[in-house]
C-alpha cells in the first residue's frame, strides 16, 4: 500500500504524518521517545499509525519549538485544557517564563554584538596579518585550562 495516501480505517503512517505536519519522521520518534506524542497505534507489522489528532498534536508542538520553547514548556502546554480556566493561568505563566528567557537571551546576545564588534574594528585588511585572528588567539591564550561554564547560567534548548 502506497504511503502518500490516508489509511481510512488505521490512521497516518508515519511518512503521511510528517509530511501533513512538518515535523520530519526522525522529530516523530524523538517525540514519542520523550512522551510528547504516542501514535494513534500499531499494525501487526510494528508500524505506527497517526490520527489526525497526532497530526495536529505535532504541528502544536513544531509551532511551540519555533517558538524556542523547551520541551519541558512544550509538555507543559500540551497538559492544557483550553477549557479549564486555571489552566489558562499555568499557559500564562509557562509564556511569561519563557518570554524571561527569551528577553535574557536578547540582552546576551547584544554583548556578544558589541564583542563582535569590537573584534571586527581591529582589522580593516590593510596590514601583512590579521589583527582579527591574532586577538582570537591571544583570548583563547588568556582562557583557563579547565574554564567551567558560569554557575547558574544554562541554556534554554
Amino acid at each position: 500500500m502506497p504511503s502518500s495516501s490516508p489509511l481510512p480505517v488505521q490512521g497516518y503512517l508515519i511518512g503521511d504524518a510528517a509530511r501533513l505536519s512538518g515535523v520530519s519522521t526522525a522529530n516523530i520518534r524523538f517525540y514519542e521517545k520523550e512522551k510528547l506524542l504516542s501514535p494513534h497505534g500499531r499494525s501487526e507489522n510494528s508500524y505506527r499509525f497517526y490520527s489526525e489528532g497526532d497530526v495536529h498534536q505535532l504541528r502544536f508542538i513544531r509551532l511551540c519549538r519555533a517558538l524556542d520553547m523547551s520541551l519541558d514548556e512544550v509538555r507543559t502546554l500540551l497538559g492544557l485544557d483550553l477549557k479549564i480556566k486555571a489552566d489558562c493561568e499555568t499557559a500564562r505563566g509557562a509564556l511569561d517564563g519563557h518570554l524571561a528567557h527569551v528577553r535574557a537571551r536578547l540582552a546576551e546576545l547584544k554583548v556578544l554584538e558589541k564583542d563582535l564588534q569590537a573584534l571586527r574594528s581591529r582589522c580593516d585588511g590593510s596590514d601583512t596579518h590579521c589583527h582579527i585572528i591574532e586577538a582570537l588567539h591571544e583570548r583563547a591564550d588568556a582562557m583557563p585550562l579547565a574554564a567551567k561554564a558560569p554557575a547558574g547560567r544554562k541554556r534554554h534548548v
